[in-house]
């Protein structure tokens, strides 16, 4: 792993990453999140019968319009043209979550990490937005990335 951070330059200041002399390649990412609610809430998510609607479809929505607008949201991220973007939603009743897995793929001069995070946390947001009438004390956490491949640095799983 490289010392040195690549968003600053030489002289401490902030940049965007100049990747215009990288070949272009296949990349790949996979990210999620994990929405804790009630069984209560969870019940009502998984019948469609929270009072805003149907949550899952909302926030499938929601994280493939994110992973498309990451430029504009993440200062100095590339825009990125997505080949795909995906959100898949698995209920955990005995648990009591959501989890979320948002992927989107690219070939590129950069990765697509960024998009996949931010479609991650766009979805889990819109799950908190259309849950919250029923509930207050939901928890968004375990944001993290899952899979990537593509470029320099090759393959990082966290998979299973």
């Amino acid at each position: 792993m490289s010392e040195r951070l690549t968003h600053i330059d030489e002289q401490g200041e902030t940049r965007m990453v100049d990747v215009g002399g990288k070949e272009p390649s296949r990349r790949v990412a996979r990210a999620g999140a994990v929405v804790r609610v009630s069984a209560a809430t969870l019940a009502l998510l998984a019948d469609k019968a929270l009072p805003k609607g149907d949550a899952l479809a909302s926030a499938k929505i929601a994280g493939i319009l994110a992973a498309k607008r990451t430029a504009d949201l993440i200062p100095l991220c590339h825009p990125l043209p997505l080949d795909f973007a995906d959100v898949t939603f698995e209920i955990d009743e005995a648990a009591c979550c959501i989890h979320i897995t948002a992927e989107a793929r690219t070939t590129n001069r950069t990765g697509v990490e960024m998009e996949a995070m931010t479609a991650a946390s766009v979805a889990a947001l819109t799950l908190y937005d259309m849950c919250k009438a029923v509930q207050k004390d939901i928890v968004i956490d375990a944001v993290r990335l899952l899979y990537k491949s593509g470029g320099k640095s090759g393959v990082f799983s966290r998979e299973e």
